[in-house]
This record gives structure tokens, sequence and C-alpha cells, in this order.
């Protein structure tokens, strides 16, 4: 009898027992096999080219660089790679932003170990998988919050605690520009001021300390 063919699975994640526990529920399963982990960024990407997976389990947070870079990236070599992100961040920005770099599942490590089950299973199959809490977030999200490239590079900054100065010097661009984006940043998170701003982008996962 031939053996039923199973769903290859990359892991990637920078916590040794979060891979470790990730690939013994994943192995658990008939229908899936575990091909290879990864730890960083740089390891991710090589590991994909090594293992070529039907799929890859991969945290936002990596030490080298963010895991929706790392999509990106394997997207362009590979269009039809397939991502579901596991991670802590349960803010829509976060969500959002894995979505739209083609991510096609959403889990939060505090959810039941099924709900990554699932999703490895209907992304395998060419579905979405985003919880419905996480769903009826982002159906809440207000269309002009989203944020410009440069924006989010603004904001990020301000998280860090950089004045408009120091964050001109860094962007190369005038205090006067900085300002500018400000006052769309603080529009966009409908906040009155750089504090309020600090901490929905940090609750939203817009940006990160």
């Amino acid at each position: 009898m031939n053996k039923p063919e199973t769903t290859k699975v990359l892991v990637v994640d920078d916590h040794p027992f979060m891979r470790v526990g990730v690939s013994a529920i994943l192995r658990a399963q008939s229908d899936m096999s575990v091909v290879g982990e990864a730890a960083t960024a740089a390891e991710a990407i090589a590991a994909y080219r090594k293992h070529l997976p039907d799929l890859v389990v991969i945290d936002l947070g990596l030490p080298d660089d963010s895991g929706l870079n790392v999509i990106r990236s394997v997207r362009s070599l590979d269009p039809a790679a397939r991502f579901v992100v596991l991670t802590n961040s349960e803010g829509d920005g976060d969500i959002y932003q894995a979505l739209t770099a083609g991510a096609l599942g959403y889990v939060v490590k505090g959810m039941a170990h099924q709900s990554l089950v699932e999703a490895v299973r209907r992304v395998a199959r060419g579905g979405r998988y985003v919880p419905q809490p996480l769903a009826k977030m982002l159906d809440m999200r207000s269309p002009n919050s989203n944020l410009t490239a440069r924006e989010r590079e603004v904001l990020a900054q301000v998280v860090k605690g950089r004045t408009n100065k120091e964050i001109g010097a860094e962007l190369g661009i005038t205090e006067g520009t900085v300002k500018r984006h400000m006052g769309e940043i603080l529009s966009r998170l409908e906040v009155s001021d750089r504090t309020q701003a600090v901490i929905t982008a940090l609750r939203r996962g817009l940006a990160h300390l």
C-alpha cells in the first residue's frame, strides 16, 4: 500500500522550545511532515531553497530580520510559496501586513494547537485561515489607518523615543517633513499626541520595540 502524501513543512522560530513543540505537533499528524527548521531569517531563506517545502510556519519576530521580509523574499523567488504565521502578536497591523505580504494563515501562539493544525491543512489545500476573533478585528480596521512606508519608518523612530530632528537625520529628510508625517500618523491612528501614538502602535502591531 502506498504511503499517503504528506504536506512538507518548514518551521521557523528563534526559540528552540517553540520550534521543537511546533515540529512535534505537526509530526504527530499523519498528513504532515517537518522537513526542516530555522531560527533566523537568513536560515529560513536558505532552508526554503534547500528543502522546497509545501508550506512554511513562521514567527514574525526573528533576531536578524522580520518574518514579513522572509515572506516577501521567498515569494519573490517562488510566488507559489505558502506561509502560516505563528506569532505572539494579535495586533491588526501585524495581521494586515502579514496577509498583504502573502501569508495565507495567521495563528496566535496562545491559541489551542488545533488552530495551527487546521491552518496548515487549509493553507496546504490553497485556502486561507484567520481565526474568527482576528478576522473580526480586521473587519473593524479603518482603511484610513493604513500607514505609508515612510510613515511606518517615522513611527518606528518615534517608538524608539527619538525627536523629530533625530528622525530627520536618521531618515535623510527635513525636520519639517517629519512634522508633516507625524500629523498624518496622529490623524490615521486617531490619537492626539506622540505618547498615544506609541501606545497604539505597539498595541496594534504597527511598530515594535
